[in-house]
């Protein structure tokens, strides 16, 4: 179920003395490296590098608090504003699908996308929940196992997501 983590590290990595401090003291040598990683450019497999997006960031808020929406409100159109390549959906006043609060919902397509927004969120996010969830094509899992919580995790109705992937026939759901 697992990729096995050293899968894809070169012969170099047998060599290396785990165990070897930097000069801080604290922190380990790393092998030199004549190249970056791939993963600076593109979303590993089997993340969607394509029209889809690579991740998909849902941003809740409790529709009944007036102080939460007008929150939402106001971030939902800070980002337009601030990231206009991202993809961003509106706001959705009540829950939908697996979704258990009213929220919005980013697209990110690439690394650098993702490295600018996801920091950017930590810290303007206030008081809301965001899920946030790669894209590979099996929605359960990705909205499940790999999923990854900024704020307070909420309890998604996995059972409606399954209920839409067995409607759709594939797990391109939400």
């Amino acid at each position: 179920m697992f990729t096995v983590p050293a899968s894809g590290c070169s012969a170099a990595l047998a060599h290396l003395n785990t165990s070897d401090i930097s000069e801080d003291g604290k922190s380990l040598v790393n092998p030199v490296s004549k190249t970056r990683s791939q993963a600076y450019e593109h979303f590993v497999e089997p993340i969607d590098n394509g029209r889809r997006g690579g991740f998909d960031v849902h941003i809740y808020y409790l529709q009944t608090s007036p102080s939460e929406t007008k929150f939402a409100a106001e971030l939902h159109e800070r980002i337009r504003r601030e990231f206009p390549e991202l993809r961003i959906y509106k706001l959705f006043d009540r829950p939908i699908g697996p979704h258990p609060l009213a929220m919005f919902e980013v697209n990110v397509f690439s690394p650098a996308q993702f490295g600018a927004f996801i920091p950017w969120l930590v810290i303007n996010r206030g008081p809301l929940s965001a899920l946030i969830h790669p894209n590979t094509g099996d929605d359960v899992r990705d909205h499940t196992q790999r999923a990854t919580w900024m704020g307070q995790a909420l309890p998604l109705q996995v059972g409606v997501l399954r209920g839409l992937v067995e409607e759709n026939g594939n797990g391109n759901g939400s």
